[in-house]
C-alpha cells in the first residue's frame, strides 16, 4: 500500500473513532493536533474527563495487537503532547486527564474496532 492509501486508511479508521466516541457521550475537540513536533490522533472531552486518544488502523490479516504498538516510547510523546495541548488551551479542568487506544482492523469492508479506556498512565519522574 502507497503512502496515500495509508493516510486514507488512517483517515477512515479515525472518523471510525471519532463516530464510536462520540456514539458514547464524547465532545471532539481536536483531530489530528499538533504541538511542534508532538501530534495527537484525537482528543476528546468527556463526562470524566479530557482524553488522548491514539488511533492505529491497519487491514486483515493483522500480525500482532496492534494496541502493543503504541509501547513506551509513543505513550511518552503522546503524554508530552498532552502537557503542551493542555497548558497552550488553558482548559478548565473538573476532570481527570487519560490516555486511550483504539484499534480499526478493516477486512474488505467490515471493520472491527476495540476501544482501550486508560490503556496507560504517564509516569513522571
Amino acid at each position: 500500500m502507497d503512502d496515500k492509501g495509508r493516510k486514507a486508511l488512517g483517515q477512515r479508521g479515525e472518523q471510525l473513532s471519532c463516530d464510536f466516541l462520540a456514539s458514547r457521550g464524547h465532545r471532539i475537540l481536536e483531530r489530528n493536533w499538533r504541538g511542534g513536533h508532538l501530534e495527537v490522533d484525537i482528543i476528546t472531552e468527556a463526562q470524566d474527563g479530557v482524553h488522548f486518544v491514539e488511533v492505529k488502523t491497519r487491514t486483515a490479516p493483522v500480525v500482532s495487537t496492534l494496541e502493543d504498538q503504541v509501547g513506551p516510547t509513543k505513550q511518552h510523546r503522546i503524554s508530552a503532547a498532552a502537557r503542551k495541548y493542555l497548558n497552550t488551551n488553558h482548559l478548565d479542568m473538573a476532570g481527570e486527564v487519560f490516555f486511550d487506544v483504539i484499534s480499526v482492523v478493516f477486512d474488505g469492508d467490515e471493520a472491527t474496532l476495540r476501544y482501550f479506556p486508560q490503556a496507560w498512565i504517564p509516569i513522571y519522574v
